[in-house]
């Protein structure tokens, strides 16, 4: 794997133009495009309306009926975080709202893979107390088949959805979808949990229009309550932090940190030894996603489901423990994986110029549920679009891809489905992660084609991989006052990342701990302050070294807290020998 390039970002605007706050973080947010700290997303006020969200009123008035009719309503949710969360959040709020019928189902990927397909319908449709509204959470808007047949069936499907569509939407009652053609809803990074959430806000306003909790005798739900789960979906499912998100993501965390969570959430928060005091959004995407997503990658994601709908804490932590485990055996396979990947490549014996541009990698005994995090690794490691492929049912293929700036992974397996429409059996996903099903003997043909795609889309530079960062700290700046204000700034995520800096740095001491971790002493070339670091997951072949004396730095500042004190620790995203 070759040395990243590390190119410092340039201001979008000028940083004196941002008064009154710290110079670094002037310069962090004007790198970003940030003309005033007030367009960083804070308030509940400044959400973009849920009116602008095409289908929204059909939507609202379908549930409004369900609700006056006292229909039995059956939400249909995906096996990731983004649509566990989805899913707890539709069954909580109309609870909140006293619906009496409300139910869940998320198919197991493993016997009827993604989305409301028919055969969901089927299973659907035998519960003791079938549906007479289908809402789905976080997937639908390719259910063409699957609507379909409820239709047919006398059941309504109302879509609640994110991903990008096909050429033909579904038959359903109503559609909500910032994505979907004509909608004007300029959020379009908002993700599943996000869309179902202003679903909910636009019917809590009917309601109170037309007196339905008055007549009812209940009191008016504050669905801003959901918004942990609101914060923990969308950062799990890495969409892009543009303003609205980052509103979302910021009242979710102010909740967290209080306390006022979801027992599970907190339950989880435990088991994967985070403070919930000092939660940053970075802390959901590593520490509770991965423990939830498990169970939708190795077993059913309604354990997942019923850790976030629980209100008992000690169930809530009985649930936690259950994931946790699920998540430690989840790494031991993915580990197993990552190495067969490794050898298979090796085995290749390709140079960097014969290596393919688009990768696909298939063994026979790889896991299904994992082949997504397997094609993210991989991805990371050779900077290039990878599909990871694992057996399915018969003679299918079950594909996971993921990919890099300037390759739209969806866009591109719809441009092979239209060169070679016999290749995809089914596909879906947006521009960074993509799911698929192809035939076994069709594995080296569609090698051929997903290269051939991608070598069509990207150049050479493109396969360089580029850190950028906010620049070099002077000496004086490593405090502990610019860590906690750099943590405050945020929230950070995808497309609005959390500062980097660079700098090289003596290294006066280095020592494994931990399983692959590299602890250090460093202090800035030049200057007389030691400071600690840390790298995580280090070539333990290369580190640690007593001939690398000086090495450059891509660094986060962070507060570490040990036996009650607080120090100042530098996070190390990259670690590149000097001399």
């Amino acid at each position: 794997m070759s040395a990243p390039i590390i190119k410092r970002r340039s201001p979008l605007i000028d940083p004196d133009s941002l008064s009154g706050l710290h110079p670094v973080l002037a310069r962090v947010y004007a790198a970003r495009g940030i003309k005033d700290p007030s367009h960083i997303g804070r308030s509940l006020k400044e959400l973009l309306p849920d009116s602008e969200l095409k289908g929204m009123d059909a939507a609202v008035q379908r549930l409004v009926i369900a609700l006056e009719q006292r229909q039995s309503i059956l939400i249909v949710g995906d096996f990731d975080c983004d649509g566990a969360t989805s899913t707890a959040v539709a069954v909580l709020a109309l609870r909140m709202m006293k619906v009496e019928q409300v139910d869940y189902l998320v198919p197991n990927r493993f016997e009827f893979g993604y989305g409301l397909s028919p055969e969901i319908v089927d299973v659907a449709l035998a519960l003791p107390k079938p549906p007479d509204l289908i809402v789905t959470v976080d997937n639908g808007i390719s259910s063409v088949e699957g609507v379909a047949r409820a239709q047919a069936r006398g059941v309504d499907v109302l879509i609640t959805d994110h991903h990008l569509p096909g050429d033909h939407l579904p038959d359903a009652v109503a559609i909500v979808n910032p994505n979907q053609q004509g909608c004007e809803f300029i959020a379009k990074s908002t993700c599943g949990v996000g869309v179902i959430f202003y679903v909910m806000i636009a019917l809590r306003r009917a309601l109170i229009a037309s007196g339905y909790f008055q007549r009812q005798g209940i009191e008016v739900p504050n669905l801003a309550n959901l918004l942990d789960l609101v914060a923990l979906g969308t950062v799990a499912d890495v969409v892009a932090f543009e303003h609205n998100n980052r509103t979302l993501v910021h009242q979710g965390l102010l909740r967290i940190r209080a306390g006022q969570a979801r027992p599970g959430i907190l339950a989880l928060l435990d088991v994967a030894g985070r403070q919930r005091e000092n939660l940053m959004a970075a802390d959901l995407g590593f520490a509770i996603a991965p423990r939830l997503n498990a169970a939708g990658r190795l077993e059913d994601m309604s354990i997942g489901i019923e850790c976030l709908l629980c209100d008992d804490a000690d169930q809530a932590q009985q649930f936690a423990q259950q994931l946790n485990n699920l998540n430690v055996e989840r790494r031991s396979i993915e580990r197993q994986m990552q190495q067969d990947a490794h050898e298979l490549l090796e085995s290749l014996e390709l140079d960097a110029d014969e290596m393919p541009w688009g990768v696909c990698l298939f063994d026979p005994n790889w896991h299904q549920g994992v082949i997504g995090i397997l094609a993210s690794r991989i991805k990371e490691r050779m900077h290039r679009p990878v599909i990871a492929f694992a057996p399915g049912e018969g003679d299918e293929l079950k594909g996971s891809a993921r990919s890099i700036e300037g390759f739209h992974v969806r866009d591109g397996l719809d441009a092979i489905a239209a060169k070679h429409p016999s290749l995809l059996r089914k596909f879906g996903g947006h521009a960074m992660a993509a799911g698929m099903s192809i035939a076994m003997d069709d594995l080296e043909a569609f090698r051929a084609a997903f290269d051939e795609e991608v070598r069509l889309r990207l150049n050479q530079d493109d396969l360089q991989r580029v850190v950028f960062t906010d620049g070099e700290l002077s000496e004086s700046e490593f405090t502990l006052e610019l860590a906690e204000v750099l943590q405050e700034a945020g929230p950070w995520g995808h497309q609005f990342p959390e500062p980097l800096f660079d700098g090289e740095f003596r290294l006066l001491q280095q020592r494994i701990v931990g399983y692959r971790h590299l602890k250090m002493v460093v202090m800035p070339v030049g200057g007389q302050l030691a400071l600690d670091a840390i790298a995580f997951n280090i070539d333990t072949e290369v580190w640690p070294s007593e001939a690398i004396q000086q090495v450059r730095l891509v660094y986060r500042l962070s507060k570490n807290v040990f036996r009650g004190r607080t120090t100042l620790q530098l996070m190390v995203d990259r670690l590149i020998p000097v001399s």
